[in-house]
């Protein structure tokens, strides 16, 4: 990964700066910082100083980190009157891929914090995923999958998070589109201990017993329609929702269209060949 940036003062030059001068990076990705972690590199710093600058851009008459959030909090812990900076020259845009990309490196995002970093990115800059892939090193489709993880409810990141289940429990928990029923999948994967393959066997188990519930309900529709059409009928515009949506729910960019004559109703669903 390259990330190229200039510097305002001559080149390596490091310059003291009082920590309460410095405001955080708003495009943190990471959220959660372990106060532990934090304290034992105080003491560390406390004996053998800041080994390795800050890294700040100018904001204003102030300064806003680009990276060393943890070195910035351990400073402040043991009440350093200074700390030292490297002062870059970039935008925010910059900023935030630095802030990212540093995380990154040392894998200290979770999935979820990675996922919300991506999404920043794409919403706030108006970039494409492809263009965001090409500026991380990385493939589209490992952005597009990071991002589908966000589909989970925030009590189910929670819940996934705080039980140390891993990315392939989340991907799979993503196939139950029903809220309730998750939780209680969920609450049988974390009760039993489950590792991701009797997890993904589970919920296929699961998915499989709807599809035999829907298909149960197709056919008493078709055999209503010998005795109410008008009701079955609408019962069966709702059955062709239902699947559409799920398809979206899915991941599936499906798109429908349905006009209405005075003969008859035509539906049109069109469903790409080739899925992101």
């Amino acid at each position: 990964m390259n990330i190229y940036y200039q510097k305002t003062s001559a080149p390596d030059r490091i310059v003291m700066i009082p920590p309460s001068q410095i405001s955080a990076n708003p495009n943190q990705p990471r959220k959660i910082f372990s106060d532990e972690a934090i304290f034992k590199l105080a003491d560390s710093i406390r004996q053998y100083g800041i080994i390795q600058p800050l890294v700040v851009r100018r904001v204003n008459d102030s300064y806003e980190l680009v990276s060393g959030e943890r070195r910035l909090r351990a400073a402040k812990e043991i009440g350093l009157e200074s700390v030292p900076c490297v002062i870059a020259q970039m935008t925010e845009e910059k900023s935030a891929q630095i802030a990212i990309i540093e995380n990154l490196l040392r894998e200290d995002l979770n999935m979820f914090e990675e996922a919300l970093a991506f999404e920043s990115l794409i919403d706030t800059y108006g970039i494409t995923q492809e263009q965001l892939a090409k500026r991380l090193s990385n493939s589209q489709s490992y952005i597009a999958n990071k991002l589908r993880l966000l589909r989970l409810d925030s009590e189910t990141r929670e819940r996934i998070l705080e039980n140390s289940l891993t990315e392939r429990h989340a991907r799979a928990l993503l196939k139950i589109h029903d809220e309730e029923q998750r939780a209680r999948i969920l609450d049988k994967i974390i009760d039993e201990g489950l590792n991701v393959t009797r997890s993904e066997e589970l919920i296929e188990r699961a998915i499989s017993k709807d599809v035999s519930i829907e298909n149960q309900e197709d056919e008493q529709i078709v055999q209503s329609a010998k005795i109410m059409p008008e009701k079955s009928v609408r019962a069966f515009y709702s059955s062709i929702e239902r699947a559409i949506n799920s398809m979206k729910t899915s991941g599936v960019n499906v798109k429908s269209r349905r006009i209405e004559n005075d003969d008859f109703t035509e539906i049109t669903i069109l469903i790409p060949v080739k899925q992101q």
